[in-house]
Protein backbone atom coordinates (compact mmCIF):
# COMPACT_ATOMS: atom_id res chain seq x y z
CA UNK A 1 0.00 0.00 0.00
CA UNK A 2 2.68 2.44 0.69
CA UNK A 3 4.49 1.95 -2.15
CA UNK A 4 1.35 2.53 -4.47
CA UNK A 5 1.03 5.39 -2.67
CA UNK A 6 4.75 6.93 -3.50
CA UNK A 7 3.88 5.70 -7.10
CA UNK A 8 0.89 7.99 -7.57
CA UNK A 9 2.50 10.51 -5.57
CA UNK A 10 5.60 10.65 -8.29
CA UNK A 11 3.40 10.29 -11.16
CA UNK A 12 1.73 13.40 -9.66
CA UNK A 13 4.73 15.56 -9.53
CA UNK A 14 5.91 14.37 -13.22
CA UNK A 15 2.25 15.64 -14.51
CA UNK A 16 3.28 19.13 -12.55
CA UNK A 17 6.53 19.16 -13.87
CA UNK A 18 5.24 18.93 -17.25
CA UNK A 19 2.70 21.50 -17.03
CA UNK A 20 4.50 23.89 -15.50
CA UNK A 21 5.82 25.23 -18.77
CA UNK A 22 2.39 25.46 -20.21
CA UNK A 23 1.14 27.20 -17.19
CA UNK A 24 3.87 29.69 -16.59
CA UNK A 25 3.25 30.46 -20.79
CA UNK A 26 -0.21 31.00 -19.82
CA UNK A 27 0.29 33.39 -17.03
CA UNK A 28 2.59 35.35 -19.47
CA UNK A 29 0.03 35.60 -22.17
CA UNK A 30 -2.30 36.89 -19.49
CA UNK A 31 0.17 39.56 -18.17
CA UNK A 32 0.71 40.57 -22.31
CA UNK A 33 -2.92 40.81 -22.48
CA UNK A 34 -3.21 43.07 -19.40
CA UNK A 35 -0.27 45.42 -20.19
CA UNK A 36 -2.04 45.73 -23.65
CA UNK A 37 -4.76 47.30 -22.77
CA UNK A 38 -3.34 49.52 -20.03
CA UNK A 39 -1.66 51.47 -23.02
CA UNK A 40 -3.76 54.56 -24.24
CA UNK A 41 -4.22 55.63 -27.49
CA UNK A 42 -4.75 59.49 -28.18
CA UNK A 43 -6.04 60.53 -31.85
CA UNK A 44 -4.59 63.56 -32.67
CA UNK A 45 -5.22 65.63 -36.40
CA UNK A 46 -2.23 65.06 -38.42
CA UNK A 47 -1.99 68.67 -39.29
CA UNK A 48 0.32 71.03 -37.33
CA UNK A 49 -2.31 73.02 -34.92
CA UNK A 50 -0.37 75.79 -32.94
CA UNK A 51 0.12 76.42 -30.08
CA UNK A 52 -1.78 73.06 -29.31
CA UNK A 53 0.35 70.59 -31.24
CA UNK A 54 2.97 70.60 -33.57
CA UNK A 55 5.86 68.42 -35.02
CA UNK A 56 8.96 69.47 -34.03
CA UNK A 57 12.07 69.21 -36.39
CA UNK A 58 12.66 65.68 -35.36
CA UNK A 59 9.38 64.50 -35.99
CA UNK A 60 8.31 64.30 -32.64
CA UNK A 61 4.87 65.55 -31.33
CA UNK A 62 4.92 68.99 -29.28
CA UNK A 63 2.45 71.33 -27.49
CA UNK A 64 0.31 72.42 -25.32
CA UNK A 65 -2.09 70.06 -25.68
CA UNK A 66 0.71 67.11 -25.83
CA UNK A 67 2.09 68.50 -22.76
CA UNK A 68 -1.32 68.18 -21.22
CA UNK A 69 -1.65 64.91 -22.22
CA UNK A 70 1.42 64.00 -20.74
CA UNK A 71 0.88 65.11 -17.45
CA UNK A 72 -2.37 63.69 -17.46
CA UNK A 73 -1.48 60.44 -18.80
CA UNK A 74 1.48 60.32 -15.85
CA UNK A 75 -1.43 60.84 -13.18
CA UNK A 76 -3.50 57.86 -14.61
CA UNK A 77 0.00 56.12 -14.43
CA UNK A 78 -0.50 54.76 -17.94
CA UNK A 79 1.48 54.43 -21.01
CA UNK A 80 0.06 56.76 -23.77
CA UNK A 81 0.35 56.52 -27.76
CA UNK A 82 -0.59 59.33 -30.16
CA UNK A 83 -2.35 57.61 -33.57
CA UNK A 84 -2.67 60.98 -36.17
CA UNK A 85 -5.84 60.97 -37.95
CA UNK A 86 -6.89 63.61 -40.94
CA UNK A 87 -9.52 66.31 -38.33
CA UNK A 88 -12.31 64.97 -40.54
CA UNK A 89 -11.77 61.38 -40.05
CA UNK A 90 -11.39 61.61 -35.71
CA UNK A 91 -15.07 60.92 -35.03
CA UNK A 92 -15.17 57.97 -36.94
CA UNK A 93 -11.59 56.94 -36.22
CA UNK A 94 -12.64 56.82 -32.72
CA UNK A 95 -15.91 54.69 -33.36
CA UNK A 96 -13.94 51.89 -35.38
CA UNK A 97 -11.62 51.82 -32.62
CA UNK A 98 -8.10 53.09 -34.36
CA UNK A 99 -7.59 55.12 -31.07
CA UNK A 100 -9.19 55.11 -27.69
CA UNK A 101 -10.04 59.18 -27.31
CA UNK A 102 -9.98 62.27 -29.10
CA UNK A 103 -7.08 64.28 -28.21
CA UNK A 104 -7.06 67.42 -30.85
CA UNK A 105 -9.19 70.76 -29.64
CA UNK A 106 -12.23 68.94 -29.92
CA UNK A 107 -15.30 71.09 -28.51
CA UNK A 108 -17.86 69.48 -27.15
CA UNK A 109 -21.36 70.35 -28.96
CA UNK A 110 -24.83 69.12 -28.48
CA UNK A 111 -24.33 67.56 -32.11
CA UNK A 112 -21.49 65.76 -31.36
CA UNK A 113 -22.69 64.30 -28.35
CA UNK A 114 -25.49 62.04 -30.17
CA UNK A 115 -22.54 59.93 -31.59
CA UNK A 116 -19.42 60.54 -28.86
CA UNK A 117 -19.16 61.00 -24.96
CA UNK A 118 -16.87 63.68 -23.65
CA UNK A 119 -14.48 64.05 -20.86
CA UNK A 120 -14.73 67.11 -18.48
CA UNK A 121 -13.46 70.18 -20.05
CA UNK A 122 -9.92 71.26 -20.90
CA UNK A 123 -9.83 74.03 -22.53
CA UNK A 124 -12.41 76.94 -23.68
CA UNK A 125 -11.55 79.91 -25.97
CA UNK A 126 -13.82 82.02 -28.20
CA UNK A 127 -14.61 81.90 -31.74
CA UNK A 128 -12.91 84.42 -34.25
CA UNK A 129 -12.56 86.28 -37.37
CA UNK A 130 -9.36 87.58 -38.75
CA UNK A 131 -9.06 89.66 -41.83
CA UNK A 132 -6.87 91.90 -43.76
CA UNK A 133 -5.90 94.94 -41.48
CA UNK A 134 -6.96 97.46 -44.04
CA UNK A 135 -10.70 95.71 -43.55
CA UNK A 136 -13.25 97.71 -40.88
CA UNK A 137 -13.21 95.34 -37.96
CA UNK A 138 -16.34 93.80 -36.66
CA UNK A 139 -17.73 90.12 -36.56
CA UNK A 140 -21.46 90.15 -37.21
CA UNK A 141 -23.23 89.04 -40.41
CA UNK A 142 -23.95 92.99 -41.33
CA UNK A 143 -20.25 93.05 -41.72
CA UNK A 144 -19.61 89.98 -43.40
CA UNK A 145 -22.18 90.82 -46.16
CA UNK A 146 -21.07 90.23 -49.53
CA UNK A 147 -17.24 88.92 -48.36
CA UNK A 148 -15.61 85.24 -48.77
CA UNK A 149 -14.85 83.70 -45.42
CA UNK A 150 -12.27 80.62 -44.87
CA UNK A 151 -13.32 77.79 -42.54
CA UNK A 152 -11.58 74.63 -41.99
CA UNK A 153 -14.31 71.12 -42.65
CA UNK A 154 -16.20 69.60 -40.45
CA UNK A 155 -15.54 72.42 -37.07
CA UNK A 156 -17.93 74.01 -34.73
CA UNK A 157 -17.03 77.43 -37.10
CA UNK A 158 -18.91 75.61 -39.99
CA UNK A 159 -21.79 74.90 -38.17
CA UNK A 160 -21.85 78.58 -36.64
CA UNK A 161 -21.73 80.36 -40.08
CA UNK A 162 -24.49 77.88 -41.34
CA UNK A 163 -26.98 79.60 -38.58
CA UNK A 164 -25.43 83.27 -39.07
CA UNK A 165 -23.36 84.04 -42.15
CA UNK A 166 -24.58 81.87 -44.40
CA UNK A 167 -27.60 84.43 -45.90
CA UNK A 168 -24.83 87.31 -45.93
CA UNK A 169 -21.32 85.99 -47.38
CA UNK A 170 -20.29 82.82 -49.06
CA UNK A 171 -18.01 80.23 -47.51
CA UNK A 172 -15.30 78.57 -48.49
CA UNK A 173 -14.04 75.49 -46.62
CA UNK A 174 -10.68 73.66 -46.78
CA UNK A 175 -9.08 70.74 -45.22
CA UNK A 176 -6.34 72.49 -42.87
CA UNK A 177 -6.42 76.86 -41.34
CA UNK A 178 -2.97 77.00 -42.97
CA UNK A 179 -4.70 76.40 -46.24
CA UNK A 180 -7.02 79.47 -45.28
CA UNK A 181 -4.27 81.40 -44.29
CA UNK A 182 -2.37 81.38 -47.31
CA UNK A 183 -5.41 82.56 -49.17
CA UNK A 184 -6.52 84.94 -46.44
CA UNK A 185 -2.98 86.42 -46.73
CA UNK A 186 -2.76 86.18 -50.67
CA UNK A 187 -6.27 88.19 -51.22
CA UNK A 188 -7.90 85.13 -52.57
CA UNK A 189 -10.81 85.12 -49.14
CA UNK A 190 -11.78 87.85 -47.16
CA UNK A 191 -12.05 86.26 -43.57
CA UNK A 192 -10.51 82.90 -41.88
CA UNK A 193 -13.42 82.26 -39.04
CA UNK A 194 -11.53 79.86 -36.12
CA UNK A 195 -10.28 79.41 -33.02
CA UNK A 196 -9.49 82.50 -31.14
CA UNK A 197 -5.83 80.97 -30.68
CA UNK A 198 -4.85 79.34 -33.52
CA UNK A 199 -5.68 82.50 -35.51
CA UNK A 200 -4.32 84.23 -32.75
CA UNK A 201 -1.14 82.55 -33.57
CA UNK A 202 -1.06 83.22 -37.14
CA UNK A 203 -1.48 87.08 -36.80
CA UNK A 204 1.88 86.83 -34.93
CA UNK A 205 3.72 84.83 -37.38
CA UNK A 206 5.80 86.09 -40.24
CA UNK A 207 2.98 85.05 -42.47
CA UNK A 208 0.44 87.22 -40.68
CA UNK A 209 1.38 89.54 -38.99
CA UNK A 210 2.16 92.25 -41.73
CA UNK A 211 -0.89 91.25 -43.54
CA UNK A 212 -3.80 90.48 -41.15
CA UNK A 213 -5.72 91.59 -37.84
CA UNK A 214 -8.64 90.46 -35.54
CA UNK A 215 -11.72 91.51 -36.61
CA UNK A 216 -13.59 90.27 -33.69
CA UNK A 217 -15.29 87.31 -31.38
CA UNK A 218 -18.55 86.45 -32.41
CA UNK A 219 -21.47 86.61 -30.14
CA UNK A 220 -21.51 82.72 -28.35
CA UNK A 221 -24.12 80.55 -29.11
CA UNK A 222 -23.08 77.41 -26.66
CA UNK A 223 -25.69 74.77 -28.35
CA UNK A 224 -23.32 75.01 -31.62
CA UNK A 225 -19.70 76.44 -30.18
CA UNK A 226 -20.39 74.00 -27.46
CA UNK A 227 -18.68 73.80 -23.59
CA UNK A 228 -15.50 74.31 -24.18
CA UNK A 229 -12.73 71.50 -25.40
CA UNK A 230 -13.28 68.13 -24.22
CA UNK A 231 -11.57 64.85 -25.34
CA UNK A 232 -13.71 62.20 -26.96
CA UNK A 233 -14.39 59.00 -26.43
CA UNK A 234 -16.69 56.00 -27.26
CA UNK A 235 -20.24 55.99 -24.88
CA UNK A 236 -19.53 52.67 -24.06
CA UNK A 237 -15.77 53.34 -22.16
CA UNK A 238 -17.24 54.57 -18.81
CA UNK A 239 -14.16 53.71 -17.08
CA UNK A 240 -11.93 55.16 -19.68
CA UNK A 241 -13.93 58.44 -18.85
CA UNK A 242 -13.90 58.57 -15.15
CA UNK A 243 -9.92 57.76 -14.86
CA UNK A 244 -9.33 60.72 -17.53
CA UNK A 245 -11.99 62.88 -15.24
CA UNK A 246 -9.99 62.16 -12.22
CA UNK A 247 -6.73 63.05 -14.12
CA UNK A 248 -7.84 66.35 -15.43
CA UNK A 249 -9.10 67.38 -12.43
CA UNK A 250 -5.83 65.84 -10.67
CA UNK A 251 -3.29 68.17 -13.01
CA UNK A 252 -5.03 71.07 -12.09
CA UNK A 253 -5.41 70.83 -8.83
CA UNK A 254 -1.56 69.92 -8.31
CA UNK A 255 -1.01 73.65 -10.30
CA UNK A 256 0.55 71.19 -13.02
CA UNK A 257 -1.43 72.78 -15.10
CA UNK A 258 -0.79 76.19 -14.50
CA UNK A 259 2.72 75.52 -14.95
CA UNK A 260 1.66 73.99 -18.54
CA UNK A 261 -0.64 76.77 -19.05
CA UNK A 262 2.66 79.64 -18.48
CA UNK A 263 5.06 77.92 -21.13
CA UNK A 264 2.61 78.98 -23.41
CA UNK A 265 -0.02 81.78 -22.87
CA UNK A 266 0.09 84.89 -20.91
CA UNK A 267 -3.52 84.42 -19.85
CA UNK A 268 -6.02 81.11 -18.05
CA UNK A 269 -6.55 79.05 -20.83
CA UNK A 270 -9.02 77.12 -19.03
CA UNK A 271 -12.05 80.12 -19.46
CA UNK A 272 -15.16 80.53 -17.15
CA UNK A 273 -15.54 77.57 -14.97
Amino acid sequence: MHSELSSTTQTRRILRMKLLPTLLAGAALVLSAVTAQAEVRFGVMNESYPPFFAKDASGQWQGWEIDLMNAVCEEMKEKCSIVEISWDGLIPALQSKKFDVIWSSMSNTAERSKVIDFTDKYYNTPSTLIGPKDQKPGATAEDVKGKTIGIQVSTIQSEYYKKYFAAAAEEKTYQTLDEAFQDLASGRIDYVFGDSLALDAFLKSDGGKDCCAKMGDVADDKEILGAGVSGGLRKEDTELKAKLNTAIAAVRASGQYDAINKKYFDFDIYGAK
